[in-house]
């Protein structure tokens, strides 16, 4: 091990990561309709999936935001029937592990938990959709847990434009733009991966609380819409916001862009959907990568983009959110949730100093978070809970 490494877990062991953004819940239902018998994570799940215990303990993990993501295509109702079946299953984990994981729900949780040598479990739904157009169904979800939403995944939804598809509101609808209000109010925070850029420009316009970037990278260092724009990093500042860079090769290397654009278009062919991480999805991208090899990202990669996020935001305003479980391709040496590490170390070789790396990894997010708590007391003194429609705002 390098001096790098030493001093990387040692670092991580006082200020553990905080990671924005773990698919695992979705892999659990896709994988085994949640039977955690048959993916016990406390043991080596590395055969199936980016994530058990021990490798998040080897990675130096102290606190993941779980994704409780559902489809974008699933609508209505069954979007919010299975974000509650996702919300069930980090609430079984929990429980069937309890000396290794704690259900935290402020940053004070948080702050337990690594006292208490345990790893803060929160929660994040991954998509508007989620709340089927009712501001009682996103009260709700924040009553069970859940303390960031991501205003859309891949697709357009009613009341905001995403990054990967056609714009219908250029940005935030009125509607949009009281689910940003209602989510201050609440302290649930405003997390801006997956919009487009003129949504995050309306959400920093509307938002009292500081936003969050779960699972984005800088767009200057490679030019994918999933990122993040200059003009909107420089803005976290003023808002308080952290931009939690993903390790995802076709967000964060321009060389593997046009070939995962390839890649999702052979997973179609063969009748799946391009996010497919079962075992009959990976066999088919397996087949793709041994014929048409995959430009391979590295921590490397990722510190490029830090490193200009540190530039642009500052130290203050940035953090992790690898994605993992999410996604069929990680970098060589971020290939799962022990790969920490590494990323630290090679900012260290960066003259990064441990008070910035503490930053990154652990006190950034709790401060977020403890804002959005704030801002909530100060919402809820102003105002009671929105019982605005989408028909009445949006007509």
């Amino acid at each position: 091990m390098s001096p790098s490494q030493d001093a990387a877990r040692d670092l991580l062991a006082r200020w553990p990561v905080v990671d924005g953004h773990n698919d695992l819940p979705w892999a659990l239902r896709e994988q085994v309709r949640y039977d955690l018998d048959r993916r016990d994570i406390a043991a080596d799940q590395s055969a199936n999936l980016h994530t058990d215990l021990p490798r998040l303990r080897a990675g130096g993990v102290g606190a993941q935001f779980w994704s409780v993501y559902v489809r974008a295509d699933y609508a209505g109702d069954t979007a919010v029937s299975a974000t509650l079946e996702q919300i069930d299953v980090v609430r079984q984990l929990v429980a069937r592990y309890p000396d290794e994981l704690r259900l935290a729900h402020t940053a004070d949780d948080m702050e337990t938990a690594r006292a208490e040598g345990r790893i803060a479990s929160l929660m994040g739904a991954e998509g508007g959709h989620s709340i089927n157009n009712s501001l009682a169904t996103l009260r709700a979800l924040h009553q069970l847990g859940v303390r960031y939403m991501t205003l859309t995944h891949n697709n357009t939804i009613a009341w905001a434009d995403s990054a990967t598809d056609e714009p219908r509101h250029n940005g935030l609808s009125a509607f949009g733009e009281e689910v940003v209000r209602e989510m201050n109010r609440c302290g649930m925070l405003v997390d801006l991966s997956h919009v487009s850029a003129d949504t995050m420009r309306d959400a920093l316009r509307v938002s009292t609380a500081p936003v969050i970037f779960s699972h984005s990278s800088a767009r200057a260092v490679c030019d994918h819409p999933r990122n993040i724009p200059d003009d909107v990093l420089a803005q976290l500042p003023a808002n308080g916001g952290v931009a939690m860079a993903t390790f995802v090769p076709k967000f964060v290397l321009p060389a593997a862009v046009e070939w995962t654009l390839r890649a999702d278009e052979n997973m179609r062919a063969h009748g799946l959907h391009h996010l497919d991480t079962t075992a009959e999805g990976m066999a088919v991208q397996r087949a793709f990568e041994a014929a048409h090899p995959r430009p391979k990202a590295t921590a490397a990669t990722v510190a490029d983009h830090l490193d200009h996020m540190r530039e642009v935001a500052g130290i203050d305003h940035i953090g992790i959110g690898g994605d993992f479980d999410g996604t069929a391709f990680t970098p060589d040496d971020l290939a799962d949730v022990a790969g920490y590490p590494n990323l630290i170390a090679e900012l260290l070789d960066r003259k990064w100093s441990e008070a910035e790396l503490a930053k990154l990894t652990w006190q950034n997010a709790v401060r977020v978070l403890r804002a959005a708590e704030d801002a909530a007391r100060t919402e809820q003194q102003r105002r009671g809970p929105s019982h605005a429609t989408i028909e009445q705002l949006d007509g």
